[in-house]
């Protein structure tokens, strides 16, 4: 990345965002339905490369099994409502209706009055076995030594270890250090960590034995973090540099795959499509499933980060329910504003641009449109 002169010896690098880029058709094209959109991770398979963010206001028990049956893979936060009551349901119910003056202090209060029941945990992950589907959990880089190894335990087939910005090493205060090399090796299922956005970075996460990284620090929409603490990534180019990475880490490896996910800042299928193009696997989304009428959050929309205890940095946003996450995910659509058939679109644009399948569609032709 090119160095700017902000002023005086302070230099910045100059990045771009998904509105900042555009792709650039080429002299072939095919049918959209010659096109495939599957995607693997490790041992698991998947029609399409879409994960549901691991957001209350997206993925419960019930909608982690819908999204699978629609070929997504959905995360469910072992930190979240689901791991802390018995029956969640009201409290969702609230979040999605309480005054906007009220519900910051609301949230804070519901994820801090009870703690994480391991019993819950194990049952939540039971009853996503039972119904067949790959089952992928979340956890914070803070309280991963704890849960993550309950998780997996319980049967988890994916663990997601996922935070604003996430280290090879943790340090907390109190000296614990969480030495990601190590505790991967030893949890003995594949490992999703991020985010991040640099090269090295993601390089950095990528020796750590991770099956997957995620670039930027999800939230997109749900979370104020360039608001409170000055830190926001232009997605584009974070994604170009980890896709980077991953080549660097192959030749490195001598061959081993880790696949780039992009986590934020995609709020429609457009910005979907140039996170391929910009060279990700796979594309974890949160507020484009948030609006399905079959989210747990009943149309609103908050993450993690809106609940922290001392320092929130994200808001719950009520937004328009658009479609079942069947509709959102393979339409058909009647909206021409990119938020209901995401997967319909993603193949459209490769089609259009001339390539059969994703790894070849992140060789296409782009140009910088701002």
């Amino acid at each position: 990345m090119a160095d700017v002169l902000i002023g005086g010896s302070k230099a910045a690098a100059r990045s771009y965002s998904f509105d900042e880029v555009a792709i650039a058709p080429s002299r072939r094209t095919r049918n959209p339905e010659d096109v495939s959109t599957a995607w693997n991770i490790d041992a698991y398979s998947f029609e399409t490369p879409l994960l549901a963010a691991p957001m209350d206001s997206v993925v419960s028990p019930t909608s982690a099994i819908e999204l699978a049956r629609c070929g997504a893979l959905a995360s469910l936060n072992i930190e979240g409502l689901w791991s802390r009551y018995e029956d969640p349901e009201p409290l969702l119910a609230r979040i999605a209706t309480e005054d906007p003056a009220a519900v910051t202090p609301y949230l804070q209060r519901v994820y801090s009055e009870h703690d994480v029941q391991p019993e819950l945990i194990t049952r939540r992950i039971g009853e996503m076995k039972a119904a067949g589907i790959t089952v992928s959990v979340a956890v914070s880089p803070q309280r991963t030594t704890e849960l993550a190894p309950l998780a997996a335990g319980a049967g988890a087939d994916i663990v997601v270890i996922r935070g604003t910005t996430v280290s090879a090493e943790h340090v907390n205060s109190d000296g614990n250090e969480l030495n990601l090399k190590e505790f991967i090796h030893d949890l003995d299922v594949p490992v999703i960590v991020g985010g991040c956005s640099t090269r090295q970075a993601a390089l950095h996460l990528m020796r750590t034995g991770a099956a997957g990284v995620l670039v930027g620090f999800g939230g997109g929409a749900s979370h104020t973090t360039a608001d409170v603490i000055g830190v926001r990534v232009p997605m584009a180019t974070a994604v170009a540099e980890v896709a980077a990475a991953r080549r660097d880490y192959l030749d490195e490896s001598g061959g081993r795959y880790v696949h780039v996910i992009a986590d934020g800042s995609m709020g429609s299928s457009g910005d979907v499509v140039k996170a391929f193009a910009c060279g990700a696997d796979a594309a974890m989304v949160g507020s484009v499933f948030a609006r399905a009428t079959d989210a747990p959050g009943r149309g609103a929309h908050w993450g993690a980060e809106a609940w922290h205890r001392k320092l929130p940095r994200g808001e719950r946003h009520v937004m328009d329910q658009v479609g079942t996450f069947d509709e959102i995910m393979r339409g058909p659509s009647t909206r021409a504003d990119g938020s209901v058939n995401i997967v319909g679109a993603l193949r459209k644009a490769m089609a259009t641009t001339g390539y059969s399948d994703l790894k070849e569609f992140q060789r296409v032709d782009m140009v910088v449109s701002s």
